[in-house]
């Protein structure tokens, strides 16, 4: 029987650090794609302690919103995949100055996010160097190990040997559900890189990988105008714009959310056509390896990693680079 693994370094120190500290409020802060992944991390402290509540913000809304309960007895998580988004940067300044205790997620230990920040936590992502990563080593995976360490250390609570073991087998899940959509995304990429306009659709924990694919890789990527709809959301007015034409991606995850995404999927399918409703649906993959407590809370990174590969399809098929295609976004200095 293998050993049981431990949390990444980097977070081991962040949460040693915690030691003696009266905590009494987490915020989850970031931008755009690292924005996402705080929805589910917020979504997996909600759900396994009462004792620490949290909020979300986008990192210049924290600032200039100015939270009071922002205080020394506070948390503050950041992400930035670089560390050099400005907003985020000014953030974990923003907050070191009230006194809060700040951990960044980064995938450069030297980028001015690290430097602004109190403890840094280092993750890989695939963008940066072009070469495949183990899911294991995400920033999803590293937050995820937070968010349970701060369960163990304020509720008693949390299961970061069964976290740890999930994650270990959750790239075997990503790669086994590569071929299991693989016939969907060749079957509906002809028809959705037409589209002018491309809805996704999700909740809980798949709610930030919903909006990170529309915001990041249809519209930042692929210049498709989209939006991310929240499943429940969908029915108190979105739905309205629902016809034979408009194209939709429905998540279907595995937490306990679930059945609202069920509920706007036989909504889709009553009243839009099928060819125009992609649905990746958790339910159909093999999980081996993943502790059911943690599925729901992985199943938004299996979305992201494989309809990753279906916007590559969308681009091949609009002749529009995915990475370097790009009108403003580091282009420009002055906005």
């Amino acid at each position: 029987m293998s050993e049981p693994q431990s949390p990444h370094p980097d977070v081991v120190r962040a949460l040693q650090a915690l030691d003696g500290r009266d905590t009494e409020h987490v915020f989850f802060v970031a931008c755009g794609g690292s924005l996402s992944i705080m929805y589910p991390a917020k979504f997996m402290l909600d759900q396994v302690s009462a004792k620490l509540p949290s909020d979300l913000y986008n990192a210049a809304e924290f600032t200039h919103r100015a939270p009071r309960r922002l205080t020394a007895q506070s948390l503050v998580i950041l992400c930035s995949m670089t560390g050099t988004t400005h907003e985020t940067v000014a953030a974990a300044k923003f907050a070191r100055e009230a006194g809060a205790m700040t951990i960044s997620l980064t995938v450069d230990p030297e980028s001015p996010l690290a430097k602004a920040s109190d403890h840094v936590v280092a993750f890989e992502a695939p963008y940066t160097t072009g070469i495949p990563i183990d899911a294991k080593n995400s920033n999803y995976a590293r937050i995820y190990q937070i968010v349970q360490g701060l369960a163990a250390r304020y509720d008693g609570g949390g299961n970061m040997v069964a976290l740890m073991d999930s994650l270990d087998a959750l790239q075997s899940v990503i790669d086994r559900a590569q071929g299991v959509f693989a016939p969907r995304f060749d079957q509906y990429a002809p028809h959705f890189a037409k589209q002018d306009v491309i809805y996704t659709t999700a909740s809980g924990a798949s709610y930030g990988a919903a909006y990170s694919y529309a915001i990041c890789v249809l519209m930042e990527m692929q210049w498709i105008n989209s939006h991310p709809i929240h499943a429940n959301e969908f029915f108190h007015g979105a739905f309205e714009v629902l016809d034979d034409n408009r194209c939709y991606i429905l998540m279907k995850g595995l937490d306990d959310t679930r059945p609202l995404e069920e509920r706007a999927e036989n909504f889709l399918l009553r009243f839009g056509r099928p060819e125009n409703i992609l649905v990746v649906d958790a339910a159909e993959l093999d999980f081996t390896g993943v502790v059911p407590e943690f599925r729901g809370a992985l199943a938004p990174l299996v979305f992201f990693d494989t309809l990753w590969t279906f916007a590559y399809r969308l681009a091949d098929l609009r002749q529009h680079e995915m990475m370097t295609a790009r009108r403003y976004m580091k282009k420009l200095d002055d906005y």
